[in-house]
């Protein structure tokens, strides 16, 4: 929903695509060694020297990624860059360029792309990452936003999914479930103000959950933590889909099993009086939730003494044979197999 009240409404069309692209990027200043040439021509060109190049890319889609009643156009800016940014902390790399496609109808004034943009810019310094190009173009109706995200790394430091043996243990960074429940605040409150557009929310005490909904980090500090505590990761991913899926894409790459002890999920304690005010089983959501873009690795046991006690990790399973499955472990000591049921973008339950 963008506002339109006294604000000043510049038609897109006004300035054309070129003129349009001039104007949103001119506030990308080039920082990375790597980036020879940004913006300004057909191509970027990239000198990586011996590293290797790590390419990742996300689409975002108006009304199924995100619904613009409650986030705000800077938020949303700021998300997709660090949604991408992830997926390349999660191959224990370090970002280095983006490029930013978007694709918009004639409902969004220049003003709200430059809202849009100032996100990205925001973003964008805050990662140290250089804005290298994109593309725009209409759209029939809605925003569609998508970023590719490129990173570099020495051979020897990426970690893929596949890398995972019986005995590591899982390991996850921060907290999880917080950007879910966020979600389910802001889409009771949006249900509310339909009903009665004078009401205003107090969302004071759902603070912590809207951000990780709405202004989720990247761990870009993750790989430098690792790399002091001389650990390599074995597997790693990031937490987009929800934890469940995620440790089960480790698994299918990896050929194990995997138990996860319920006691041992890290959860934010807004997340559980959360959880309680909306009768949702906080274990559920911590398991199913997603877009909490934390790390989720393995290591190897040897390497447990060097991690233990560090705040920014907890150690929540271990890794098995792959007969064994995979399963959650509940406080009451019982088997649960896990499935995937986070989120999927083919599923037609939207």
């Amino acid at each position: 929903m963008i506002e339109d009240k006294n604000q000043q409404r510049t038609s897109i069309a006004q300035l054309g695509e070129f003129g349009l692209i001039d104007h949103l990027t001119k506030q990308f200043e080039i920082t990375q060694q790597s980036t020879i040439t940004g913006i300004g021509d057909d191509a970027a060109v990239l000198d990586f020297k011996d590293k290797k190049t790590i390419v990742s890319t996300d689409l975002l889609i108006e009304g199924v990624h995100f619904d613009l009643s409650y986030m705000p156009l800077k938020h949303l800016g700021y998300k997709a860059v660090a949604v991408n940014v992830s997926d390349i902390c999660a191959m224990n790399a370090k970002a280095t360029q983006i490029t930013v496609s978007i694709a918009v109808s004639n409902r969004f004034p220049l003003e709200a792309l430059e809202e849009l943009f100032s996100g990205i810019a925001i973003a964008s310094k805050t990662y140290g990452i250089d804005v290298i190009g994109g593309d725009t173009t209409s759209s029939q109706k809605g925003l569609i936003l998508s970023i590719t995200a490129i990173g570099e790394a020495n051979e020897d430091e990426i970690v893929y999914r596949n890398g995972a043996g019986e005995k590591d243990l899982l390991v996850v960074t921060g907290d999880i479930g917080a950007a879910y429940m966020g979600l389910q605040v802001l889409e009771r409150e949006k249900q509310v103000f339909l009903v009665n557009p004078n009401n205003q929310p107090d969302l004071d005490e759902y603070t912590y959950l809207i951000e990780r909904q709405l202004k989720p980090e990247a761990r870009v500090d993750v790989r430098e933590i690792l790399e002091k505590l001389e650990i390599k990761p074995t597997s790693m991913i990031d937490i987009s889909d929800g934890l469940s899926s995620e440790i089960m894409h480790l698994c299918k790459q990896s050929n194990v099993g995997c138990n996860v002890f319920e006691e041992k999920l890290p959860l934010d304690p807004q997340l559980i009086n959360v959880c309680e005010e909306f009768n949702i089983d906080s274990t559920t959501v911590a398991i199913n939730g997603g877009e909490d873009y934390e790390l989720l690795f393995t290591i190897k046991m040897e390497d447990y003494d060097k991690l233990k006690g560090n705040p920014n990790f907890t150690v929540i399973g271990h890794m098995t044979q792959e007969s064994e499955g995979i399963h959650l472990v509940t406080r009451a000591n019982t088997k649960i197999e896990l499935k995937a049921r986070g989120w999927d973008a083919m599923s037609e339950e939207k």
